[in-house]
């Protein structure tokens, strides 16, 4: 995974209406229930999502989310599992469902 992509989509989605990836241009559109900024996008035939931190929840991120940051995270649409969280443009990977998915065969 290119974390470079993910770095700008998250930039993008949190500073426009609108997210450019590739030739294509996604809808920043706004969840149903806690009006989060959210982006659905594809990478190699691949079906992700980019969620904006609910500033409400526990935990670090949610922290850092009320702290003024901007946290994104990065879920597998058909795995449903988190792969990656951006603070602030900088990307990071999940490492255990990298191993995970090693260990696996996957």
């Amino acid at each position: 995974m290119d974390l470079s992509v993910l770095s700008s989509i998250a930039t993008q989605m949190m500073t426009s209406t609108q997210v450019k990836l590739g030739d294509k241009i996604l809808p920043v559109r706004r969840t149903s229930s806690q009006r989060l900024k959210a982006v659905s996008f594809e990478i190699d035939g691949r079906k992700y999502e980019a969620i904006e931190q609910n500033p409400e929840k526990p935990g670090r991120w949610g922290q850092l989310a009320r702290q003024a940051h901007q946290v994104v995270q990065f879920k597998d649409a058909e795995t449903n599992r988190f792969i990656a969280v951006a603070i602030d443009g900088k990307v990071k990977e999940y490492g255990s469902l990298r191993r995970r998915g090693q260990d696996s065969g996957a």
